[in-house]
């Protein structure tokens, strides 16, 4: 992992290449996006966090499915 502060490209790459991975095994996650109000804070260096939302227990159990299957490999 680089030693450097991520910048809102590197956090918005990391939300697409989240959203594509997830998509491979069905999953949505509707609110998963930037937490732009990680860059606007007085925090130096800026957090940079990624947003995982909210979701319903359907997909909450499919990640869940997902995880431990990649996990038993």
């Amino acid at each position: 992992m680089p030693d450097h502060s991520p910048t809102a490209y590197d956090v918005t790459l990391c939300v697409e290449e989240l959203r594509t991975a997830l998509a491979l095994h069905d999953i949505t996650l509707p609110s998963l996006r930037v937490d732009l109000p990680s860059f606007a804070g007085s925090y130096a260096p800026p957090a940079g966090l990624v947003a995982l939302g909210n979701c319903g227990t359907a997909t909450a159990r499919a990640l869940a499915a997902a995880l431990r299957k990649t996990a038993d490999r």
